[in-house]
């Protein structure tokens, strides 16, 4: 008996410590980006001893907003000059406020941008609020396409990707089922948004399953893609790009038939059956 209490002690200690470690890990990570955000609250300091150059007559191509832009891998494609100014753990108004710094400089051609997971997700903690972070989130959007407009950039609009749906431990506490319900109401403003110069890209549309996640095979974890995720989606990007041959120059293939859904006004509408 005496053996069977030492080792039940010896889980419940050693299960205890285990607890501590990840929960010490994930408070220090936290905190980190806390301070970080702190000392750089936009993101001014990214990107700042990168430089770009112009390639011939290429154009340039932008992905930007979030982590989930950060992480789009590059398509597989010598026609355009691909530049990334994603920065992970970003709002929407984040994104807004460092277009001055990070975008305008560059004069793209075409600016692919995903926004307002991270405002999203912030609903449970706020769920007073839930009706203000989505119309921030949408308000943002547009005031982000009209800068780009300024200098005539087409602005791929694409919708927020959905989640994996398997939510970890550690946020379960911060989660809830109004985070899919606030992705959704978001993604019908996108999908019935309609402007000059803008292509509505239904992303979602590529990477969710049935119940609306994303595919397992695309899921890296609860918020993110993995490479698969990303081909799946250059593949119908590519599409697009070719489908912009007046907007940004280019010489359309005739073996490209981009499914394009309305045309009206110089907008592009493109979804995905």
């Amino acid at each position: 008996m005496k053996l069977i209490i030492f080792w039940l002690l010896l889980f419940v200690i050693l299960g205890s410590l285990t607890a501590n470690v990840f929960l010490f890990r994930e408070l220090r990570k936290y905190y980190a980006l806390l301070y970080a955000s702190q000392l750089d609250p936009i993101g001014l300091s990214y990107f700042q001893e990168e430089i770009v150059q112009a390639v011939g007559d290429k154009p340039t191509v932008v992905f930007y907003g979030d982590s989930r832009a950060a992480q789009w891998i590059t398509p597989k494609t010598d026609e355009y000059v691909f530049i990334n100014r994603g920065i992970g753990n970003q709002t929407s108004a984040q994104v807004l406020l460092r277009f001055e710094e990070h975008i305008r400089p560059l004069q793209p051609d075409a600016i692919i941008l995903q926004v307002c997971v991270n405002d999203l997700k912030t609903i449970p903690l706020f769920p007073e609020s839930k009706d203000g972070i989505i119309a921030a989130c949408e308000n943002n959007i547009e005031a982000i396409i009209h800068k780009s407009r300024e200098f005539n950039s087409v602005v791929i609009l694409t919708t927020v990707f959905p989640t994996s749906g398997k939510v970890p431990l550690a946020r379960r506490i911060v989660w809830s089922e109004e985070v899919y319900e606030a992705i959704d109401q978001v993604n019908d403003f996108i999908l019935n948004y309609q402007a000059e110069g803008v292509i509505v890209f239904d992303s979602a549309g590529i990477l969710s399953n049935a119940e609306g996640h994303i595919k397992g095979e695309y899921a890296r974890d609860l918020l993110h893609l993995n490479s698969a995720g990303y081909n799946a989606l250059n593949s119908e990007l590519l599409t697009i790009l070719e489908s912009m041959k007046t907007e940004i120059g280019l010489t359309q293939n005739p073996n490209t038939k981009p499914r394009i859904t309305r045309i009206s006004a110089n907008f592009l509408k493109i979804r995905v059956n």
